[in-house]
């Protein structure tokens, strides 16, 4: 999962433990705001109640104490007014039939859920009636009662939820928005930190990046500068090493080729003459005494025994200084020792596999190293497709790839079905030898599946 992602996700989870701490905190304060209407309310009708009371005392006089409040004096609508919506004033001492003066109930709100209402029962129980003397140096005045009626005030407290949950919600998405946003905006750098790493697995290990702002993101950039900077110096110092290591094993496998040359050439030249001079010999003297005589005609047949035998090892011994020594492509140029190449194949394998030649782009000023690595490399796929599969069809294919690139791409293509994947983990000296060779040259080597076969193919840089 992505790390954008995964802090999005974080971040809502905390939205939605914010947004039901604002739920709980929304019904504790909507519980609470039902008593403060009840005690604003009877604090507002026993101030009334109480400049009524005193211009009773005034003007009427002559009246008790106890009738100084007529019930027709204090149910007015300007009481009415005073009174919060949902809660119900008493005068006390109640008066006979005098039900509770009650706030408009309607409209403030829809009816909240069962469950809402048996909750907020459970858990903060009734509604506690408020008391408000009329008046504090006289007790006997009477006192206000206001108290909520239940229903009303289970709908207010829903309606107060309702309207600070909207809001929490508006806020809890945009902030999660937002908060979204700038984290996407935050860790934007880490595409082309990976892209970095994407092309330092490709071979470019010299990467540029930007100068972060975070410094959590420069640290990262510039180790994986730093990282791409050593990895090319390791890079460029085991190519150098491995130049060398070639150059060396090449003037081995010339010195060998001399030795071979020189040393068993001549001896093998030598026995060679002196099974020729034995055969003529035996044959001379068989003929000049006209008798025939066992003995000297098994010394003339062993004679061509051994001259048989030399040419064959002579033969082979040709094979393995041609395969020593440097392919004359060095020299004479890719185009035309492929070409020659291929040619001794089909005459070797007649009966074998097709092998096709596609040559692509200019090749005649492609020589030296980089002619030799793609001669030995053509040269290499060649005989394992001959020698360890089935394939009915080989494709050779050279192309000089210019632009940008400026690279020579070698393809080796059969349908002989084998395991790309056993062939890639292969630990054999050609396979080895040829990928020391290209990878010396700053060039890369794969080994994939194909339609019906094995691909190799090797790229090597043109200015290498």
């Amino acid at each position: 999962m992505r790390l954008v992602l995964q802090l999005v996700a974080r971040l809502l989870v905390v939205v939605a433990l914010c947004l039901g701490a604002a739920t709980i905190w929304a019904t504790i304060d909507a519980y609470r705001s039902v008593d403060r209407a009840t005690a604003a309310s009877a604090e507002r009708v026993s101030q009334a109640l109480e400049a009524l009371y005193w211009r009773e005392l005034l003007l009427r006089s002559n009246r008790t104490r106890e009738h100084l409040m007529p019930v027709s004096d204090w149910r007015t609508i300007e009481t009415m007014k005073l009174i919060s919506p949902g809660i119900c004033v008493r005068f006390e001492p109640v008066g006979a039939f005098e039900n509770p003066l009650c706030g408009q109930s309607k409209g403030i709100g829809q009816p909240p859920p069962l469950w809402f209402a048996a909750a907020v029962q459970k858990l903060f129980g009734t509604h506690a009636a408020v008391a408000r003397s009329i008046s504090t140096r006289n007790v006997t005045a009477g006192t206000v009662s206001a108290i909520p009626d239940p229903d009303a005030a289970i709908s207010l407290a829903w309606q107060h939820i309702v309207d600070n949950i909207h809001v929490a919600l508006l806020m809890a998405l945009a902030i999660a928005f937002f908060a979204s946003l700038a984290i996407a905006h935050t860790l934007a750098p880490a595409q082309q930190i990976v892209a970095a790493l994407q092309r330092m697995a490709h071979g470019q290990y010299r990467t540029s990046l930007p100068r972060f702002r975070s410094m959590e993101l420069a640290m990262i950039g510039q180790a994986v500068g730093d990282l791409g900077e050593r990895l090319a110096q390791a890079t460029e110092e085991r190519a150098v090493l491995t130049r060398r290591l070639l150059e060396i094993r090449n003037d081995e496998r010339r010195a060998l080729a001399r030795e071979l040359h020189d040393e068993f050439g001549q001896n093998l030249s030598a026995i060679l003459a002196f099974a020729s001079i034995i055969e003529a010999t035996g044959a001379r003297e068989q003929a000049k005494s006209n008798v025939a005589s066992d003995v000297r005609s098994d010394v003339a047949q062993d004679a061509r025994m051994i001259s048989q035998a030399t040419h064959r090892i002579m033969a082979c011994l040709r094979d393995t200084l041609n395969r020593l020594r440097h392919p004359p492509a060095e020299e004479l140029g890719l185009e035309a020792c492929l070409v020659s190449l291929v040619d001794s194949w089909r005459s070797q394998n007649a009966t074998q596999p097709m092998i096709q030649l596609d040559l692509q782009g200019d090749l005649a000023d492609v020589r030296g190293t980089v002619a030799a690595t793609a001669y030995r490399v053509a040269q290499e796929c060649l005989t394992n497709s001959l020698r360890h599969s089935a394939a009915r069809e080989i494709v050779l294919r050279i192309e000089r790839r210019t632009g940008t690139e400026n690279a020579l791409l070698i393809r080796v293509e059969d349908d002989g079905g084998g395991d790309a994947a056993k062939v890639a983990q292969s630990t054999g000296f050609g396979l080895t030898g040829i990928r020391e060779r290209v990878t010396a040259l700053g060039g890369s080597l794969s080994i994939a599946r194909a339609r019906r076969g094995v691909s190799v193919a090797a790229t090597i840089p043109l200015a290498a």
